[in-house]
């Protein structure tokens, strides 16, 4: 009884609507707010710009310095030289370098050394014993060193910003979403005020298709408002006077007059915007694997570099000769593949991923998808199809098949503004059905609609309408919990009925088994009510799920799980899924959502596709594992390189010729390894 009395009041409001309103536009925010997005661009565009100027210096540097000479077998000697060398190395040194400079300074105020440090102090070194060379001291430059040095590392951080620009977007779009202006009531007079200028107690005025400006209270008017971007809610809502708004809610059909009651800080979106900027805040202190590794190999090239100038002196050695042994222990200790590792397999398995349908925007999270060990879903466009639409109809009569009674629904629908009509004419148009012209239309008050449609009296009533007339309503109608139906009579002979629903993916079944194999609890949240929320969960067999839950739930949601001990994604296309995106370890957007989901997110489904979930946790494992390999390479170099350069091993000291080529075969295999992602990922 409380499913069909549900049915009756959803059914309610189901009336004609015969005024057409004409559509206004809303022209929405016209905020600006380019801030971290923009400066993440320009630092883009910079290091193109010095990759390529050092790139040019580069080649003459090589061509002139006397190690690269006897490499290959040439000489290029004329007056001046030297000094043309040290005048070229000395821009690409302050110019090319400059960031890594910069980027030490930052680290060792934060006191958290890590790659920049590790390169500067490498090209430092570099610079200061090669110039000192060039004026006089005994022994062989490193310019050739510094050059590609800083030429491929510059290169390395180049690719990683540019195929991961994890600066969100996310703040900037749900403050647009917020319109510029409202119309303020003052007694009948209409005027254009901005939105910043509304005052609790204020009455705007909201017309048909605009979006709502500021939380309030409606004090006259009624109409359906699509909240699915902020609430989560797949239907649109009946709203009446005395009914609450909320601030960037789309209204239908008819105007309404709004008093407000939230602005500014209060508003229910402002406090979304503040969760996801807490959320985003967090967790980006996460430090990366490269970054890591470049500390502890900072550490041991100032310690191993102190520590063979030292014991070279003390066995009384002359000071250029330890001098070199230290400058090329703490140069070659910087080795080019680890500037490489990590940036070339970000690239690789970002722009392969793309093509499977997933849009990396959060390189760390990526990593960390092998981890995950409990997923949460919205509902509303991420398991469902995200659009109240017809899931089945039949018809109950010999003399009429499926497609006629889908016709004759839709007929009479076609006059309606109701979710319902909508949703049944949308049915109708997809299977090309022709509509039929309805004469001495009426709306049944509460009931439903009705009409004549060739002299005969056709109805599409609630199933309330059955029961005060005691029609049987049919057993093969009554289906999931989360369907509404509506039946059809022709005169008084109950002819068949159409149920409609919020469709579940049929590509939802079988991510979520394939989550499920790998371990995966499997958990759903969403804005609406408990009977659709459980129906959902029971089709797809979760491990459980949360209805009615707005934004600060979703979080909270997420916090417990992981303070449960469980790695936690949640996958989300709204509004209201913004702030739970941000605060899960792995925050996954579906493609058809908000441009905010989107940019909160850490991973976006381009093809809003579940299955893909299944894809992104073994992609994530490939790439990882593809990123140690990397690490490995990059440092077992020094592992061979640094006490070799040392001089401590008998015979076997090496020179910079020999540490070259180490440097370039780490560099290679490393650039050759990221490739072979593309094999594991087909």
């Amino acid at each position: 009884m409380k499913e069909k009395e549900e049915h009756k009041q959803l059914h309610d409001q189901h009336e004609s609507g015969h005024d057409k309103h004409s559509q206004h536009k809303n022209h929405g925010s016209g905020h600006e707010n380019h801030s971290h997005h923009d400066h993440h661009a320009v630092m883009i565009q910079d290091f193109k710009k010095r990759f390529w100027v050092s790139l040019v210096l580069t080649v003459p540097i090589l061509a002139l310095s006397e190690m690269i000479q006897q490499w290959f077998g040439f000489e290029l000697t004329f007056n001046g030289d030297k000094y043309l060398l040290f005048g070229l190395a000395s821009i690409l040194f302050f110019y090319g370098g400059w960031p890594f400079l910069k980027g030490l300074a930052d680290e060792l105020k934060e006191k958290n050394p890590g790659m920049m440090t590790l390169i500067a102090v490498a090209i430092t070194v570099a610079y200061a014993y090669s110039s000192a060379v060039v004026f006089g001291l005994e022994g062989m430059d490193f310019f050739w060193e510094l050059a590609t040095l800083i030429v491929v590392m510059l290169l390395g951080h180049w690719i990683e910003m540019k195929s991961v620009m994890g600066a969100s977007r996310s703040l900037e779009l749900l403050v647009k979403m917020m319109p510029a202006e409202a119309h303020l009531l003052e007694g009948e007079q209409v005027k254009e005020v901005k939105v910043s200028a509304l005052k609790k107690g204020d009455v705007i005025l909201v017309k048909a298709s605009e979006k709502i400006p500021a939380d309030g209270i409606i004090v006259e008017g009624e109409s359906h408002l699509d909240e699915s971007m902020i609430s989560g809610e797949s239907k649109p809502v009946s709203k009446a006077k005395g009914d609450e708004v909320i601030g960037g809610a789309v209204n239908g059909n008819h105007s309404l007059k709004v008093k407000v009651e939230k602005t500014g800080e209060e508003s229910y979106l402002n406090k979304v915007i503040g969760l996801v900027k807490e959320a985003q805040e967090a967790k980006s202190k996460t430090q990366n694997l490269a970054n890591l590794a470049a500390r502890w190999l900072t550490f041991i090239a100032l310690g191993a570099g102190t520590i063979t100038l030292l014991v070279w002196i003390s066995l009384g050695k002359p000071w250029d000769f330890a001098l070199e042994r230290m400058v090329t222990v703490m140069v070659i200790s910087c080795p080019h593949a680890l500037g490489l590792a990590i940036p070339l397999v970000v690239a690789i398995s970002t722009s392969v991923s793309a093509g499977k349908g997933l849009l990396i925007r959060n390189r760390t999270a990526f990593e960390n998808a092998r981890k995950i060990t409990a997923m949460v879903f919205d509902k509303t466009g991420t398991l469902t199809e995200g659009n109240f639409g017809v899931s089945r109809y039949e018809s109950l009569s010999d003399d009429l098949d499926k497609k006629e009674l889908l016709a004759h629904t839709a007929s009479l629908e076609q006059e309606s503004e109701h979710p319902i009509a909508m949703g049944i004419v949308k049915k109708a148009k997809e299977k090309e059905l022709g509509l039929l012209t309805v004469k001495a239309f009426e709306a049944l008050t509460g009931k439903g609609i009705q009409g004549k449609i060739d002299g005969e009296l056709w109805k599409v009533v609630s199933p309330g309408y059955l029961e005060e007339n005691n029609i049987s309503i049919p057993e093969k109608s009554q289906g999931n919990e989360a369907e509404t139906i509506v039946f059809v009579l022709r005169g008084e002979d109950l002819v068949g009925f159409v149920a409609l629903s919020d469709k579940i993916r049929e590509d939802s079944y079988a991510a979520i088994k394939t989550l499920r194999e790998k371990g995966m609890k499997m958990f759903m949240a969403t804005g609406d009510n408990e009977k659709t929320a459980k129906a959902v969960s029971e089709a797809l067999e979760l491990d459980g799920y949360y209805s009615g839950v707005l934004p600060d739930a979703k979080v909270d949601i997420v916090k417990k799980l992981q303070k449960d001990g469980y790695f936690v994604a949640m996958t989300g296309d709204g509004v209201n899924d913004a702030p739970a995106l941000a605060q899960a370890d792995v925050g996954i957007a579906v493609g058809s959502g908000t441009d905010v989901a989107a940019e909160t997110a850490d991973i976006i489904l381009v093809n809003s596709n579940p299955k893909d979930i299944a894809k992104l946790v073994l992609f994530g494992r490939a790439t990882y594992q593809k990123m140690i390999q990397n690490l490995i390479w990059a440092t077992g170099y020094n592992a061979i390189a640094l006490p070799l350069a040392t001089g401590f091993i008998p015979g076997l000291i090496i020179s910079p010729a020999i540490g070259a080529v180490f440097m370039s075969l780490s560099t290679v295999i490393v650039a050759a390894n990221a490739q072979l992602l593309k094999r594991s990922m087909k």
